[in-house]
């Protein structure tokens, strides 16, 4: 793409150089902080990192509704940008709604920027390294010092060339968007596929010409002979987490904790690991290599996944399942079946949830020992095949945020000029 005729030094290390007739300005002299409350009949909205600030009755993911205090909330304004407690991972926040909001976040109201040209510099990965070096506190409790970064100086070119930038971007990046969405979408199809393998190999096994029976359960229907109905707790054992205090978490230390968040699809991610000091009387909560773990609350419910390691400490509502038949439970903990058990359990309930009894109590068929080995054998060849279709989808999506980041970085700092 085209670049401009003459450059200058911003004066600032993260930015590097930019367009000769560009300024450079502090913050706070782009923005006014809007900090009004008093208005408790207002929707109350949510600072998202892919949606921007909308109502909290439009978001997907479950949040947490303020019930008291409605005054005490502060007034955002459509145009409004919010710093959220999450803005050091993913920008700066546009108000598509007028409502209000927690009043730990931080309300700015754009003066002399355009919402359209702040829009995409607040999301940019350049301005988001600002961001985490503004950042303050550790862990969860970390949230911007905005004394400190409204002195920061942000590149602002001409009002006209911030409403070419803002129209390019919003046509470049609804594209990007839209791949991936198509890819996600694919994703989405491919799961549903392995779902289906799943079923069918777990409860009607390999052999269609296999003699069938009633297997007396409404859900299930007709199973092979030979076949048994039997409690998870048949064939396994069950170990609940150790209640940790949150403070003890370190991000270094002797013994690993395995959380709710530490476990992925399958298996155990070990980024953002906690760790805590090693105890002689929590011995019977660290993890054997092979184990497959289970979280039992919160929005992951459900989701298993073996740890290859083991030596780790397992924090309250991740439970440890061990067993002989370790493959064959992993895949009916997959199912359909178990998932909408999960959901009948958890009704009448603030948030999914699972106890260790209902794990144990979860019904299972049960194949004879020759057609388990081959069933297993299959299904892993078979969910192999969709997991690198699924890969190959997730390195597409990767490659479009990359491509739109630096799209972003480019057209927001002016090294490509778009008018």
């Amino acid at each position: 793409m085209q670049r401009y005729d003459t450059y200058k030094d911003s004066g600032v290390k993260w930015l590097g150089e930019i367009p000769s007739h560009w300024e450079m300005r502090k913050m706070k002299f782009s923005f006014e902080e809007r900090s009004q409350k008093g208005f408790p009949n207002l929707p109350l909205l949510a600072a998202t990192q892919n949606h921007g600030v909308i109502r909290k009755t439009d978001y997907e993911n479950r949040t947490v509704e303020a019930t008291k205090s409605l005054d005490t909330l502060k007034l955002v304004e459509i145009g409004d940008f919010v710093i959220s407690l999450r803005s050091f991972q993913g920008g700066i926040e546009l108000c598509y709604e007028k409502g209000i909001i927690s009043p730990a976040y931080t309300i700015l109201r754009p003066t002399h920027i355009t919402a359209g040209y702040f829009k995409h510099l607040g999301k940019s990965p350049i301005f988001i390294q600002l961001l985490k070096s503004m950042v303050t506190g550790i862990r969860e409790g970390q949230n911007i010092d905005y004394g400190k970064l409204r002195e920061n100086l942000l590149p602002i070119p001409p009002i006209a060339e911030q409403t070419a930038i803002a129209n390019y971007l919003d046509t470049a990046t609804a594209k990007i968007d839209a791949a991936i969405a198509q890819q996600q979408k694919m994703i989405d199809l491919l799961n549903e596929r392995k779902q289906i393998i799943i079923n069918r190999a777990v409860t009607k096994g390999l052999n269609p010409n296999a003699k069938m029976k009633d297997s007396g359960v409404e859900w299930i229907e007709e199973v092979p002979e030979g076949w048994k109905i039997i409690p998870l707790k048949a064939i396994i054992s069950f170990v609940n987490g150790y209640a940790f205090d949150s403070n003890d978490f370190k991000d270094e230390g002797e013994v690993k904790v395995i959380r709710i968040s530490n476990i992925a699809d399958g298996t155990i991610d070990y980024e953002g690991i906690a760790f805590v000091h090693q105890n002689q009387s929590l011995c019977p909560y660290l993890t054997k290599a092979g184990d497959l773990l289970i979280a039992m609350s919160g929005a992951t419910t459900g989701k298993v996944g073996f740890d290859d390691l083991g030596g780790a400490y397992v924090n309250q509502r991740v439970g440890i399942i061990r067993s002989d038949f370790q493959k064959w439970v992993y895949y009916w903990l997959n199912t359909s079946y178990f998932k909408e058990y999960i959901y009948l359990s958890a009704l009448g309930s603030a948030q999914p949830n699972i106890s260790s009894k209902g794990i144990k109590n979860f019904r299972i068929l049960f194949p004879s020992l020759e057609d388990y080995e081959r069933i297993i054998e299959n299904l892993e060849l078979l969910c192999q095949k969709v997991d690198n279709a699924i890969g190959s989808c997730e390195n597409q999506i990767s490659l479009l945020q990359e491509r739109k980041q630096i799209i972003i970085n480019e057209v927001v700092t002016g090294k490509v000029k778009v008018m």
